[in-house]
């Protein structure tokens, strides 16, 4: 019988551990820049790095969060999020850029009633999730995610939404298959991973309560991130 190799919600992390994880600051070559939204321009959400087994790279996703839904950060080709398949080593973490309205925040820092507005903003920082979340990979003897995914909770006695994504294997789309192709070369991506909410809403990535998808092309260096409710 196939397996399928789980991600499953194992505590916290570094913010810039070098392991795969969801959320904290993203890892790149020295000199990458945060990416924007093609959209509105503001800055992209970092959700998730996958540490890719035998060297094969370091998968980073990102996706817009300054105004869910305008921007189609669904889409693998709209603008709206990114993903990048960097080397596997000499990595650093990526600075923060500063938030969209960082600058009004500096004009009205004396008036008393824009206290509240920054405390929030603080809270809703549209650039990280709320948490950083490590992964653990288990292989669970079944063919399939969603199945292997139930066994494992049931075997574990731990919720489902521990369940943080599925890393290789054949994706079990929610809608139609919406395999990306390469910008590149023009071929079919091969699927990385996908990935959940998770377990706490508060701090989980907005999927629209569906579930993402990333993929790669190796050879020509590419990656690509989509998602489906």
């Amino acid at each position: 019988m196939n397996s399928t190799t789980l991600l499953v919600h194992d505590g916290s992390a570094a913010p810039d551990a070098p392991v795969t994880r969801v959320g904290g600051l993203p890892l790149a070559p020295a000199g990458t820049q945060w990416p924007t939204c093609t959209t509105c321009s503001g800055p992209l959400q970092f959700i998730a790095q996958m540490v890719l087994d035998g060297g094969r790279g370091v998968l980073s996703v990102f996706m817009c969060a300054n105004d869910p839904g305008s921007c189609a950060e669904w889409s693998a080709t709209a603008g709206g999020n990114r993903a990048y398949l960097f080397p596997p080593a000499g990595l650093v973490p990526i600075p923060l850029p500063a938030l969209p309205d960082d600058e009004d925040d500096e004009d009205d820092e004396d008036e008393d009633d824009e206290d509240d507005e920054d405390e929030d903003d603080e809270d809703d920082d549209v650039r990280q999730l709320g948490a950083v979340r490590a992964v653990e990979r288990v292989e669970v003897a079944q063919p399939g995610y969603r199945s292997a995914a139930k066994a494992w909770s049931e075997r574990s006695g731990r919720p489902p939404r521990h369940v943080l994504g599925q890393l290789g294997g054949t994706p079990e789309w929610l809608q139609n298959d919406e395999t990306p192709d390469c910008a590149g070369c023009g071929g079919p991506m091969e699927f990385i991973a996908r990935l959940e909410e998770g377990p706490d809403p508060v701090t989980a990535p907005n999927f629209g309560s569906g579930s993402a998808y990333a993929h790669a092309c190796e050879p020509c260096g590419r990656a690509a991130f989509l998602w489906q409710c």
